[in-house]
């Protein structure tokens, strides 16, 4: 199966599921006045609206190149990513200050109803459900955007468990303020949850690398062929979950143009045998004690062991 169906598929899945867990969550927080298990309801619409962005941004990812876009629509997925932070984010300051406005009200506070324990408790199933199915398809096809639907829904089972102890305790105490308590915790873990994702997002978007393991992988791939020398000003980003990677080497300047060319071709094949997801390689090659010293961008191996090998 192809990337973009499982990604459509994926997305459909988790769209139905959290419509189901969100109505059954908004609808049961109103009737019975649980102002923790309406913003856990709340919270859920958001996965729906998320569901919704993956599968419109799934299509868009699988268009060929245009004279505009030479790389490709895969960057799509980051931008599609660090919508879903700001929804996320927007969701959990709405449920803050709903909480925080609850908590200051002199409005009569009941104790709400044991029904919202039940439906709690069958969110909390079938989020964690969702979760791991989102999870391992996003490990599958190494999809940063269905990973980070996956790390949100996860959040979203320890919401629901805290909306579940918080209705407890509420229960335990004869205290309604407890579920607004509850829902301020909340609104501040689902904020805190944003940025990360939001944070997260950035590295594709200012085409940097989330595994910066990969240069010790390019370098030791460099080395293992016959012919190449000093690889440096390396520099590799993100399209999609695919690398793009240019490197310069040095070649005996004595050889001919063809043979050069063999050694570049050497390279690339062992790069690629190293690294899986490889977009494009490009590979510069330059007389061997013609290297400048003060490169502006990529690195070199000097600064991979001073940088990201530094015990």
């Amino acid at each position: 199966m192809s990337r973009e169906k499982i990604l459509i598929r994926t997305s459909w899945v988790s769209t139905i599921g959290n419509a189901i867990l969100s109505a059954s969550k908004i609808i049961i927080g109103l009737f019975v006045g649980s102002l923790a298990v309406l913003g856990d309801g709340i919270d859920s619409a958001t996965d729906v609206i998320i569901s919704i962005v993956m599968i419109f941004t799934a299509r868009i990812m699988n268009r060929p190149p245009s004279k505009k876009y030479v790389f490709g629509y895969e960057k799509a997925e980051g931008i599609a990513t660090k919508i879903l932070s700001l929804v996320i984010f927007y969701a959990g300051m709405q449920m803050l200050l709903s909480s925080v406005a609850n908590i200051f009200s002199d409005a009569t506070k009941e104790v709400p109803s044991a029904i919202a324990i039940y439906v709690t408790v069958f969110s909390i199933i079938g989020k964690l459900l969702l979760a791991h199915y989102q999870y391992k398809q996003g490990k599958r096809i190494d999809s940063s955007m269905l990973t980070a639907n996956a790390i949100n829904m996860r959040n979203d089972v320890i919401i629901s468990s805290g909306v579940l102890v918080g209705l407890v305790f509420t229960f335990i105490f004869k205290l309604p303020i407890l579920d607004s308590i509850t829902g301020l915790i909340i609104s501040l873990f689902i904020i805190k949850s944003s940025v990360s994702i939001f944070i997260d997002s950035n590295v594709e978007l200012m085409d940097g690398v989330k595994d910066v393991n990969v240069y010790n992988k390019i370098f030791e791939a460099v080395e293992e062929v016959p012919g190449a020398s000093n690889p440096h000003r390396v520099r590799s980003r993100m399209i999609g979950n695919l690398y793009m990677i240019t490197l310069d080497i040095e070649v005996n300047p004595q050889i001919t143009i063809t043979q050069a060319h063999e050694i570049a071709e050497s390279v690339e094949k062992s790069i690629k045998s190293s690294i899986d997801n490889v977009y494009d390689i490009l590979v510069h090659v330059e007389p061997a004690g013609e290297c400048q010293t003060n490169e502006k961008f990529g690195i070199d191996k000097d600064m991979v062991e001073k940088t990201i090998n530094k015990p």
